[in-house]
């Protein structure tokens, strides 16, 4: 069974080699019937979205919650499962299988091996000219054969992510982490972590829609250039939180150490994590965290609970912090895909028509990017809504808003929609996300003409933690300064930025 269009022969022998090796006796149609069944949800999903099953994806699907899931349910989903996986898995019950001696079944499948392994020879010795060079230049080929490569990738998560998570000892960082005594002023930081948000679809980042009117009343910065560690949540939220480097990051070294809000922790920063999406993604596991997935808490549920419940009790939290610098992340909803319509309320439905189906298929191109932009415009409201928050703590704090989306996402581009292809393939679509920055009156010393017109400078993930570190004034050895996004726009005293006239 496969995906798209077939792979290079090499791929594509993988599946009768696999076969070979697994199916013995008994164990014969349990595997045959597994693999179908696997198989046809797998091209389901490569075929309607363009997806790969990698080690990436199946994490992303393990840490998947119920509702999310649903999302991804339709009839076109069902079709594959039947067609593909069910009918024939009665086939294969059905049929009668004939034992015919350990003698005789062993010399069949050493004749069966030794074919297959002829012809991979006899082929790379034929055409290895033409195979050397076609594979360098695509090398995602083998990411598309079904089921080898959902397998494969299946046995590399369970015995490395999963066989590891939970037994490894945390590696402490940043335990010189201290707020100096010449900081007499108080950080409120709010980072708010976007969810499936592309660069593109922002006005401020010259979208011809105005999907952000509230920051543009605000004079917020954006950062048209900024690149994401990876193309999924799993991936991305703990990457851009850690201090190794998205070069050299991966999600077991990850979990491996400490990460940003423990360095906060460590200087003594009052630290709080607040979720409407599925989870922290390890992130927040030594810190306070709140989920916001339930109308049991959140407040502004229609049903499906939206990001601004997260604000419900916010300013109750940081009254009840009278002493020391506060630090809080958001984490939203925001454009989660497919199902994009049931991300903002019936009120921003300002682009239409949009489409109203987690089955893409069901909609047009222009449909789905109606929809998704709506969403776009309700996270434009939201954050207008954590910036009246900060100004109305502007007299006691220095406060700050970052917002930095995990991941972009493909809207149909050449075929492909939602996220999570491997990085060294993601269309831009999946990479380039919105930064967007915005500063309050206790920051006069930043020159805030001068950072906006650098808006289009590159920056990544990896700058993340060092600007907060740097604008929350921690001192630690794992500050990098030429890091911090702020770096270079200090200047002396002068008017207040970020503010309305």
């Amino acid at each position: 069974m496969r995906s798209h269009w077939l792979p290079s022969p090499p791929c594509w022998w993988r599946q009768p080699l696999l076969l070979a090796l697994t199916c013995f006796g008994r164990t014969t149609k349990p595997v045959l019937i597994g693999i179908l069944l696997l198989s046809s949800l797998a091209a389901s999903f490569m075929d309607s979205y363009g997806i790969v099953i990698n080690e990436e994806m199946l994490q992303n699907a393990a840490q998947t919650n119920l509702a999310e899931a649903r999302d991804l349910l339709n009839v076109k989903l069902l079709g594959y499962f039947v067609m593909l996986g069910l009918i024939p898995a009665i086939v294969i019950v059905r049929l009668p299988l004939h034992w015919r001696g350990r003698r005789v079944e062993a010399l069949a499948r050493g004749k069966l091996l030794a074919i297959i392994l002829l012809f991979m020879v006899g082929t790379a010795l034929a055409f290895g000219g033409f195979y050397a060079s076609f594979l360098r230049e695509h090398k995602s080929l083998r990411s598309f054969a079904n089921p080898g490569y959902f397998i494969y990738s299946a046995v590399k998560y369970s015995t490395g992510t999963l066989a590891v998570k939970g037994r490894q000892a945390l590696i402490a960082i940043g335990t010189d982490a201290n707020i100096p005594a010449s900081d007499v002023e108080r950080e409120l930081f709010i980072l708010v972590i976007g969810e499936t948000a592309r660069a593109d679809r922002f006005s401020l980042n010259g979208y011809a829609r105005d999907t952000n009117p509230q920051l543009r009343r605000a004079k917020a910065i954006s950062f048209s250039n900024f690149r994401a560690c990876g193309t999924s949540t799993a991936v991305s939220v703990p990457c851009m939180f850690s201090l190794i480097g998205m070069d050299e990051f991966d999600t077991k070294k990850g979990a491996s150490q400490e990460n940003l809000l423990d360095v906060l922790e460590h200087a003594g920063v009052n630290v709080l994590w607040l979720d409407n999406n599925s989870d922290s993604k390890g992130v927040a596991l030594r810190v306070p965290y709140q989920s916001y997935r339930s109308p049991d808490v959140n407040p502004v549920c229609d049903p499906e609970c939206r990001d601004a419940g997260m604000l419900s009790s916010l300013q109750k939290h940081i009254d009840a912090h009278p002493k020391g610098d506060i630090f809080v992340v958001l984490h939203q909803m925001g454009n989660h895909g497919p199902a994009y319509f049931k991300r903002y309320p019936p009120a921003f439905e300002k682009f239409k028509p949009a489409c109203q189906s987690a089955d893409l298929s069901q909609c047009s191109r222009e449909e789905i990017g109606n929809a998704y932009d709506n969403a776009i415009l309700y996270t434009d409201f939201f954050l207008g809504k954590v910036i009246d928050l900060l100004k109305n703590n502007d007299k006691e704090f220095e406060t700050a808003l970052l917002y930095v989306s995990d991941h972009g996402e493909s809207l149909g581009e050449n075929g492909v929609y939602l996220h999570g292809l491997p990085h060294a393939i993601a269309p831009d679509a999946q990479l380039n996300v919105p930064a967007i920055m915005w500063l309050g009156s206790g920051f006069s010393d930043v020159d805030f003409p001068a950072l906006q017109r650098k808006r289009d400078t590159r920056f990544t993930h990896d700058n993340i933690a060092h600007t907060v570190l740097g604008v929350m004034e921690i001192g630690t050895s794992v500050y990098r300064q030429k890091m911090d996004i702020l770096d270079g726009y200090r200047k002396p005293e002068r008017e207040p930025v970020g503010q309305e006239n």
